[in-house]
């Protein structure tokens, strides 16, 4: 008897995607698309594209898709919502798209309690258009825009999103995974299905901050990106669940994922 451990989600699209040999855009991609799968809500889902990597991502997962401009993809999602609130809306967005231009943004729309579910994928650098700082660019990092690496003097230091967004007194979801190994994948996927399981239920705002590599910027090989962020990211981005809508799991370090 054969037995199917493993297949692409059915809210994925059978196509090849554009991203870089070892970037983990793909494996976001896969778990979103699994969640999708399995709270039986891929023909109610409408996803809002950013301005960056990930711009294309509407040619990858099989539910209707917006593509937003730079930055305002809460904004966008925020309008289909109130719209339709029958729907379930999540904003899929890198970092310079939601944590530079678009800061305003995801703050307005957490503090407004938006019920929608945001992934926010953090590589610490602007990767589509050719390497540059971005706002979570870690001190010292190397990028094209900061060749001798990024001085926290002249620059300030990497901007912690999830701690931010966290901080608002409006009830949400917030937590910070990482998608280098196979056990932080499995982690986050949790945290993704608990966003958008509190979407479907009409309870709050989400948002996931993803830990992702871009080797191609980072100037690494994929196993060595891996390693890298490791090392030098999850310290400055510890992972864990910082905030819960009951606030009971809130504390001043993160939680696990499934507390």
């Amino acid at each position: 008897m054969i037995q199917t451990v493993f297949q692409k989600p059915d809210s994925l699209a059978s196509v090849i995607t554009h991203y870089c040999p070892g970037c983990t855009h793909g494996v976001i991609h896969r778990m979103v698309g699994e969640v999708l799968d399995e709270l039986g809500v891929r023909d109610r889902t409408v996803g809002v594209s950013p301005v960056g990597c990930s711009v294309l991502a509407y040619n990858y997962f099989e539910t209707d898709f917006h593509e937003a401009s730079h930055g305002r993809a809460p904004a966008v999602a925020t309008g289909i919502k109130r719209a339709r609130p029958d729907l379930i809306v999540f904003a899929y967005q890198g970092d310079g798209d939601l944590a530079s231009i678009g800061m305003g943004e995801i703050i307005h729309c957490a503090n407004r309690g938006e019920k929608i579910t945001v992934i926010f994928v953090n590589n610490a650098i602007y990767g589509m258009t050719g390497g540059q700082m971005a706002p979570t660019t870690m001190p010292n990092q190397v990028a094209t825009t900061c060749p001798m690496g990024r001085d926290v003097e002249q620059a300030g230091w990497p901007i912690r999103m999830a701690e931010l967004v966290s901080a608002l007194r409006t009830p949400a979801y917030v937590a910070r995974a990482s998608s280098h190994s196979p056990l932080h994948t499995v982690q986050a996927k949790a945290m993704i299905r608990r966003a958008f399981q509190y979407q479907v239920e009409g309870t709050c705002f989400s948002m996931v901050e993803v830990l992702s590599t871009c080797p191609t910027n980072w100037g690494l090989p994929p196993n060595e990106a891996d390693r890298w962020l490791e090392e030098q990211m999850m310290p400055y981005y510890p992972l864990g669940v910082f905030k819960t809508p009951d606030g009971r799991d809130r504390a001043p370090k993160p939680l696990p994922a499934d507390e």
